[in-house]
């Protein structure tokens, strides 16, 4: 078995990187990152590529809507572009898989809707091959409020997507969902790709339930790697066929780069990422 690659998600430091993107990627590089996960990165291909190859950093991976007209943040919903148009950014950044990060929990309530997110993105499959690209899904905790057939929604939507597609498993919102995360990072088995290595004291009651206050994401007691309640190790050790090991805080506990330094750190010591 092969360890995973350390990456981080640009997310983590956004306003870092919009205020300095060559700056805050030469931060990652001494470090000792080598990739990221790009987001936001449609509308400034070019830029990003350029200030990755300045820095000698590579984008395998990056987030962009592909099964929603517009796409939630925590500073409100933003329109979304055609797929066509993220898939010619991605293959300009040198990406090979785009992963849709959110799609809004109303839509994860019912099987027809569970159905209907599985067979859009099996279609954006196909759009992205044309590409020379593949897609993936990013959870939060909305996948996993439902069951349907015995499992829950979230493996029920794995179940009808195509091999092809890629699942970025996010540790810190399965297990906000109630999953016993190593549990369900070996049934996904090879379909896990990804896993965003996130720590921090689960958010009670879970944020994306239906009449739940979404505001409560915005205040999250996020904690640097293994200083949390996520079995980040035990879930890492069983992800026999996962290639990236994504490091993400939705809210940075301290400076940002010192937290993703350590987070690496951990990665590295525990003998989860190489």
């Amino acid at each position: 078995m092969s360890l995973p690659i350390p990456s981080v998600q640009l997310y983590t430091l956004a306003a870092e990187f919009t205020a300095d993107p060559g700056g805050s990627l030469d931060r990652l590089a001494a470090i000792g990152l080598r990739n990221v996960e790009a987001f936001d990165f449609v509308r400034r291909p070019a830029e990003i590529r350029a200030a990755l190859d300045a820095s000698g950093l590579a984008s395998p991976t990056g987030h962009a809507p592909l099964l929603s007209d517009e796409l939630w943040t925590p500073d409100g919903s933003i329109p979304t572009p055609a797929p066509e148009v993220v898939f010619e950014a991605a293959a300009e950044i040198g990406m090979s898989t785009v992963i849709d990060p959110f799609v809004d929990p109303a839509r994860w309530m019912t099987a027809d809707g569970i159905a209907d997110i599985a067979e859009r993105l099996n279609k954006a499959a196909d759009v992205a091959a044309t590409f020379g690209l593949n897609v993936g899904y990013h959870n939060h905790a909305q996948e996993f409020l439902i069951d349907v057939d015995g499992k829950s929604g979230f493996e029920h939507f794995v179940s009808l997507t195509d091999e092809r597609v890629a699942i970025e498993l996010d540790l810190f919102w399965a297990l906000t969902g109630g999953q016993d995360v190593p549990a369900l990072v070996e049934r996904l088995g090879s379909r896990l790709v990804a896993v965003h290595v996130k720590d921090g004291i689960v958010p009670v009651p879970n944020p994306f339930a239906p009449d739940a206050d979404r505001s409560a994401t915005r205040q999250l007691d996020q904690r640097r790697s293994g200083e949390g309640q996520v079995p980040l190790v035990e879930a890492m050790q069983v992800a026999a066929d996962v290639k990236y090991a994504v490091i993400e805080y939705d809210q940075a506990p301290g400076d940002v780069f010192d937290d993703i330094a350590a987070s690496y750190a951990f990665l590295l010591e525990k003998g989860l990422a190489a």
